[in-house]
């Protein structure tokens, strides 16, 4: 089953957030306009929307009032990438060209800026001050994540910690938000939000745990970019972490520069892929899914319960 059809019942409200997302990112200049609509052609899974939809139906739901935090999310997460795509030198995103390369530095950065402020502008719609606060947190914890992310390339020694904070500040949290913000705007009662809230943060976990998993275990078409893209751009993410626990193989990811050549990683490549450290990666996954489980259990049972824990259970499991 794909993804979106698993909330395939929220078309309509999706149809108008996406509609919303045009009218916030595209602006009256060309080269802004250009590079914006090709990021939304681009697609997505649009799990951020999806989690505000949801988690606002254990409230009073609204699409024209929670439509403003579901796009404000969507629209950092969307600056978030060409942002990311900067710091990385990413030639690709989702298979398709990124916004630096088919223009430059320059014109990412302030394009992913454009996005950001567009965000904010949208979120002035939503009136109460703890919403704002929650997501202003959120935003500097986005860019400490970035920030320590930078720090940490090809850095084989930093602790399992470091990974799982990192993780936690560059993709867990904007989800944990998406959740907590969709009930909040709903007008759901605090015990609610926050646990929505922690359900966010544990499937954002595990989400981005598969999504370092998938870097070393599905396809360059099926990535939209090379495999072990990640690691060759100096990020050391899970699997990697355990893989130079394997005697001698320290020194080999040591050998990993801003110089090594795409096919210089295929050896690495076959070590991480074979040697039992991707299931260790993926029992760790696990643990957070459960625990997002878990919370589902103390919500009240209705559709979008039932939705979101097919929905976790995806994210846990997708192959791409």
């Amino acid at each position: 089953m794909k993804f979106k059809a698993l909330f395939s019942f929220l078309n309509n409200e999706l149809s108008i957030i996406e509609q919303e997302l045009e009218k916030t990112a595209v602006s009256e200049y060309p080269l802004i306009k250009e590079a914006n609509l090709e990021l939304l052609q681009a697609g997505g899974k649009r799990i951020r929307p999806a989690f505000v939809l949801l988690s606002s139906m254990f409230g009073d739901f609204d699409i024209h009032k929670v439509k403003h935090v579901a796009v404000a999310l969507e629209t950092i997460h969307m600056a978030s990438l060409v942002h990311d795509d900067v710091i990385d030198d990413a030639q690709l995103r989702r298979g398709k060209p990124t916004v630096k390369s088919k223009w430059d530095n320059r014109i990412a950065m302030y394009t992913g800026d454009y996005l950001l402020a567009r965000s904010l502008e949208v979120m002035t719609n939503v009136k109460d001050p703890l919403a704002h606060k929650i997501l202003s947190n959120a935003i500097v914890e986005v860019c400490l994540g970035e920030i320590e992310q930078i720090k940490d390339k090809y850095d084989v020694d930093q602790s399992f910690r470091t990974y799982l904070k990192r993780i936690k500040r560059k993709t867990a949290l904007l989800i944990a938000v998406s959740c907590q913000l969709g009930a909040l705007s709903a007008g759901a009662p605090e015990e609610i939000h926050r646990k929505l809230y922690w359900f966010g943060y544990y499937v954002g976990m595990s989400f981005q745990i598969t999504d370092d998993i998938l870097d070393f275990t599905a396809t360059e078409k099926e990535l939209g970019k090379p495999v072990g893209g990640d690691l060759l751009q100096g990020n050391i993410t899970l699997p990697v972490l355990y893989a130079r626990e394997i005697p001698g193989f320290k020194s080999r990811l040591e050998s990993i520069s801003i110089h090594t050549k795409q096919e210089e990683m295929k050896p690495i490549l076959d070590v991480i892929q074979n040697s039992g450290v991707i299931d260790k990666s993926v029992t760790v996954s696990d643990m957070y899914l459960q625990k997002a489980f878990d919370i589902l259990e103390t919500l009240p049972k209705n559709k979008a319960r039932s939705t979101l824990y097919s929905i976790a259970k995806y994210i846990g499991k997708r192959k791409f």
